[in-house]
Order: structure tokens, then sequence, then C-alpha cells
């Protein structure tokens, strides 16, 4: 007789110990779970590197995975079907409100890593209760505590994401040490390094690593379908599955200075100069999604596989890959190689990686994304056509939005909005502002997008 999915047991460790935390992670969610979690779970010391994952604006996802003891699936969704692999490596899900337990946690000499999977716009804000805010003061309780050295690793898709980590956190850690001196310091220096008499800023100066990297694995929302399929499939009940593609890539740059998990074991590479890597990433897939979530929108589509079957979207999304790929020049990033590769990852039709996901924050997006090609293209003598391309389809997607009132995501919302009441060139140039003020200021650039409004006109 089948059980229902309310009979079956819930995923836990049933006795078994969680592995001793050694690695915080702020930004609990899916991509961390099938990104660092799973990586941590490959290497063959793994079972000695327990994470505590932090959730960030919402306790969601810790409330769903404390019940099962920080276990959950991940579903690797290929093309000809779904494997499941249950990753043991949470060893606590916390609530990101929870200062207390961070504070303890970082302070203590074991903690040897902080992963960050904060999103893009968290770098900017310096508020004491975003996730970096309580990371600089749970660095401030290490300090106290005289517990040593720890490398922070971002693993946002920014550009130099180790640098911006770095500032972040330098600049709030002054702005903590102005609100109260020395109310951190340990009594005595028992870091050994002599730093703490010029505060915590000059302390995370001294004893702290930030690790750059390049990440990448697509990882779509978890649907109530996929629920039932891991509880059909696995027989028992995960509130919490990931879903994600077979291809998973991290490339990592920095010093670990009290010790990491071996991540090679499940293919990270280690690397002295990540920036060729990174910017690979961040203009050939990225920078692909980007052009496909806008062009595919405004054509009708829904998903990745959607867009890139339509031949006028994936026309665009190759020439601008065709201009990125002058500017990636190392040898060992085999450019051809990743190219196929990201036509096969996309073209995958299990995969629902849905556009208006990708959609969002775009003003952000494009500083990283479009405009590091198109300067380089017009540096190069060029006029980076299909960069500009790429902005003037998110025009064109936010006049269409502000046209069917339907909602868009942005950090810059109130500013894009001021700027979509404007009309013709003078709107053109107000939204490139928001993206990029140098290029607002070349008119040869405005002229060009402002040309390229209604490409991907649906007729």
């Amino acid at each position: 007789m089948t059980r229902t999915a309310t009979e079956l047991p819930v995923l836990g460790r049933q006795g078994t110990p969680a592995p001793p935390i050694r690695i915080v992670h702020l930004g609990l969610g899916a991509f961390h779970r099938s990104h660092q979690a799973w990586f941590t779970a490959k290497a063959h010391d793994g079972s000695q590197w327990g994470i505590a994952a932090f959730t960030g604006r919402r306790p969601d996802a810790a409330q769903a995975l404390a019940p099962q003891d920080g276990l959950f699936t991940l579903v690797e969704r290929a093309a000809d079907g779904d494997r499941f692999e249950v990753v043991p490596t949470i060893a606590a899900a916390v609530d990101g409100a929870d200062t207390e337990r961070l504070n303890e946690l970082l302070a203590s000499p074991s903690t040897a890593i902080v992963t960050l999977t904060v999103t893009e716009k968290v770098y900017d804000d310096g508020a004491p209760d975003t996730p970096l805010g309580r990371l600089v003061r749970g660095l401030a309780a290490r300090r106290a505590a005289g517990a040593g050295p720890i490398a922070i690793v971002s693993c946002d898709n920014l550009a130099h994401n180790a640098e911006v980590a770095r500032a972040a956190v330098e600049r709030l850690a002054q702005a903590l040490d102005a609100e109260a001196p020395g109310a951190a310091l340990p009594s005595g220096d028992r870091s050994g390094d002599g730093a703490d008499d010029g505060g915590l800023e000059a302390w995370v100066r001294a004893n702290v690593s930030f690790v750059g990297t390049s990440v990448d694995r697509i990882t779509p929302r978890t649907t109530p379908e996929d629920i039932a399929e891991v509880a059909e499939q696995c027989g028992y009940r995960d509130a919490a599955p990931v879903v994600a593609e077979p291809f998973a890539s991290w490339i990592l740059s920095g010093e670990f200075p009290a010790g990491r998990p071996a991540w090679e074991d499940g293919g990270a590479l280690f690397v002295d100069d990540i920036e060729p890597f990174e910017n690979r990433k961040l203009w050939l897939l990225n920078g692909a999604h980007t052009m496909l979530a806008y062009a595919g929108q405004l054509r009708g589509h829904a998903t990745v596989a959607e867009a890139l079957a339509d031949p006028v979207c994936r026309a665009a999304m190759e020439s601008f890959w065709d201009e990125a790929a002058r500017h990636l020049t190392l040898p060992e990033l085999d450019v051809p190689s990743y190219r196929d590769a990201l036509l096969e990852r996309f073209a995958n039709p299990r995969i629902a990686h849905y556009l208006a996901q990708i959609a969002q924050d775009g003003s952000l997006k494009l500083r990283l994304r479009s405009v590091p090609v198109l300067r380089a293209e017009r540096s190069a003598g060029r006029t980076g056509l299909a960069a500009a391309r790429m902005i003037a389809a998110w025009m064109d997607y936010l006049v269409d939005s502000a046209e069917r009132g339907t909602e868009f995501h942005d950090p810059l919302e109130a500013d894009v909005r001021r700027a979509l009441a404007l009309e013709g060139r003078e709107r053109t140039t107000a939204l490139l502002r928001l993206v990029d003020a140098g290029l607002a200021e070349d008119a040869a650039v405005i002229d060009r997008v402002d040309s390229l409004l209604g490409t991907f006109a649906n007729d």
C-alpha cells in the first residue's frame, strides 16, 4: 500500500551527529545549498567542515531546514532525468536575526571561514541590521575573544568581489570604531600581531583574508511539484529540496589562514588571478542571461530555454558573446568550449530558469555585464552594438512593464520610475545615467542605444 506524503518520515539525521561547525555562511538560500554546501559535501574531509548557515531577510529557509537537522535533497536535473542526493554539510540553519548565535560562532577559534551569498546590493548598504553589518559586529566579537585569523569568501556575482567585500567590511569596521571606540578591545593583544591598538578596522586588515570567487550553477526556484517528486522518489518528506543543473563551477583566489575543506575534490579550481575567469562568467553566462531575460520577455517567452529557441534572441546573445570574447584572450579560458557548454546548459528543457527572476535588479547587473564590454569595444574603436542592444532591451522591458502595470524589481526603482515619466531621447539618457553616468555623457552612446529601442518588439 502506497503511503501518502504526510505518512512518510521527515528527512533527518536519525541520531547521527552533525559535522562540527567550522564555516559560517550568510545568505542561506537555494544557491548556497546547491553550490558551497554541495562542494563541501564532495570534499574528502567534508565531514569535518560543518556549516552554520544564516538566513538573510526572511527566516523561512531556517524554519524549513531546522526540523530536518539541516539536511536537504539536491535534485540534479539533467535532460535525461533526475538524480537525488542528500547533502549533509549544513550543521545548523539559523535565523539571520539571531546575532547572538552569529557572534558566538565567529568568536570561536574553530570557525575558519565565512562564505557570503548576500546579493550585490547588500555591499553598498551600511546598516547594522544587514548581513554585512552583522558580520562586522561578529568580527568584533572574534577580535575580543582573540580567536585568530579567518577567511571571508564572497560568492556573489560581483566583479572583484573580494575587493568589494574587503572595502565594505573595512568601511563598516571603521564606522563601528567611531561608534564605540575600544568596545571590542580584548584584554591584551591576544592575536600577537599588535593590530588591536588600531581598533577593529586595523584588526580586520591584519587578521581577515578576503577570497575572490567566480561561482556558477543554475539553480531555479523549487516548486511544489519538486517537493512532491522528492517524496515520491525518495520515500521521505523534505520541505526544502533544491533543484540544480548537473554543471557546477567554483573558481577561487586567496588565502585561507585557518584552513579550508578540499573543495577541489568537487571540481573547485584555485588560481592566482581570478579576474579573467570572473569576466568570462559575468559576460558570457550572466550577460547572456540578461540579454535573454529582456529580449525574451519582450517576445513573449518565460524561460531561458524558450528564449534560446527564438532565433532573434539567440542571435542577439551570440553577437554579445562575439564582442565579449574579443576581451577574453587567455588560452586557459577556452572561450569556444565555454560557449558550447553554455548553449547545452541553456537548452536543458528540464531546467525552468525563469526570465522574470533573472530580469530583477537590471540597473546593477548591466553595470557588471554590459557596460565593461561596451567600454572595451569603444576603446578599441568599435561601436559596442551588441552591448548597447542589451541596455536598450532593458529600457524597452521597463517601458513595457510600466505600460502593462506589471511589477519590476530594481534597487533604483524610484529613479527608474522618474526616468520613465520622460519621453524620447531624454528618457533614454536618464535611464542610461542610472546604469553608467559616464556613458550618459557620451552622445554617440546615447544615439546608439536610442536607435536600438524596439529591436525586440514582438510583431
